[in-house]
């Protein structure tokens, strides 16, 4: 059991890291057209805090896949990643105001229903 603590690590640190970037780009507004004000825009997320604390959470989801597949093998390991989808799709209707629509829910739905059906085969 403490070792599917690997994989919920993996999917916490991943929509952590979705919706953080999500969040703070968010904030930063608009790209601008011109290539000059681009490089800015990026620059100034790149000094970001929470930019960084977004792609350190990527680099634990990283840690802890990687002990993860130690321990499991990668065909019953992946499919928990799925939880993943569920999550970005619901943290980002309450965080963000986006809508759930049922073309995402049954999108979703088929997605996680493929991954289970093909873990098992």
């Amino acid at each position: 059991m403490m070792n599917l603590l690997y994989i919920l690590a993996t999917v916490l640190f991943t929509v952590y890291g979705q919706l953080v970037v999500k969040w703070q780009v968010g904030q930063a507004g608009n790209v601008p057209a011109d290539m000059t004000g681009k490089l800015y825009f990026l620059a100034r997320l790149l000094v970001n805090p929470w930019i960084w604390s977004g792609i350190m959470a990527g680099f634990m989801a990283m840690m802890s896949w990687m002990m993860a597949m130690t321990k499991f093998d990668l065909s019953y390991a992946y499919p928990f990643m799925s939880l993943a989808f569920i999550l970005v799709l619901l943290l980002s209707s309450v965080l963000f105001g986006e809508p759930v629509t049922m073309l995402k829910v049954v999108g979703i739905c088929l997605v996680m229903a493929g991954i289970v059906i093909g873990a098992r085969g």
